[in-house]
């Protein structure tokens, strides 16, 4: 069996995810700070047979990531596959005419710096292997700059830009890196739509199988229409990239 760990699990997509990987024979782990809410998760997956656990830890603390990702790899053996979405951010969006260092740096450590954080935890037993996936859900900041969201998008596009590196490097080297951009609402699952967790899950999996498309918006194609009103697009950023994960 393999093993799919998710950096930011809650109860919207992050469940969906581990449902949807979990159903195709994979055990989970699923990391985040709040226990209560990581042992509900756990407590549906094994009602639906799906092996997973959980461990807590503050993405800002490279140490808590580190003790995480030791103590999944002691009870699992290896981590095969990485899904990154945390919910991160101490301080809300923020029109670029509005930054101060301590806003940005706030989102850069939260979203950039804990990547780096378990990306070089992980890297190392996949490159041995040359064997392994590190999957990046972000929101449609990461790929279309907006002033009003001014730290956020400093800190998607610079995600961003250390996924397009690391898939240079090591698309050669077996390693599958991905990014999907979402500029959806995501709401509750059981629709079928485009804004239903399950969906965007079920693509996450094809997307890993198939290990076609590299980065992708998704829906495939949108964009932040130009008649939207800058309120409603912050909505949206907002729901998908925050309020999804809790």
């Amino acid at each position: 069996m393999k093993t799919l760990v998710i950096i930011g699990a809650g109860k919207g997509l992050g469940l969906s995810i581990a449902k949807r990987f979990g159903k195709e024979n994979f055990k989970v782990a699923l990391v985040a700070r709040n226990a209560e809410k990581l042992q509900e998760m756990v407590t549906e997956l094994k009602a639906d047979g799906i092996e997973s656990s959980y461990f807590t830890a503050d993405i800002y603390k490279e140490e808590q990531i580190e003790q995480a990702i030791n103590e999944i790899k002691v009870k699992y053996g290896q981590i095969d596959v990485v899904e990154f979405s945390p919910n991160a951010g101490n301080f809300p969006p923020t029109s670029v005419l509005e930054l101060t260092t301590q806003n940005a740096k706030d989102q850069f450590n939260g979203v950039v710096a804990s990547a780096i954080h378990v990306v070089n935890k992980v890297l190392p037993d996949m490159l041995n292997k040359n064997e392994g996936a590190l999957l990046f859900t972000t929101g449609m900041s990461a790929m279309y700059p907006l002033p009003i969201m001014g730290n956020v998008g400093i800190a998607m596009s610079g995600l961003r830009n250390y996924i397009t590196n690391l898939h240079a490097e090591l698309s050669s080297k077996g390693i599958y890196i991905a990014h999907r951009s979402i500029g959806v609402l995501i709401k509750s699952a059981g629709s079928g739509t485009v804004n239903d967790p399950d969906v965007i899950a079920d693509m996450w999996y094809h997307t890993y199988v198939e290990k076609q498309v590299w980065e992708e918006e998704f829906p495939k194609g949108i964009t932040p229409s130009i008649t939207m009103k800058d309120e409603d697009f912050t909505q949206n950023h907002l729901a998908n990239f925050y309020t999804h994960k809790k």
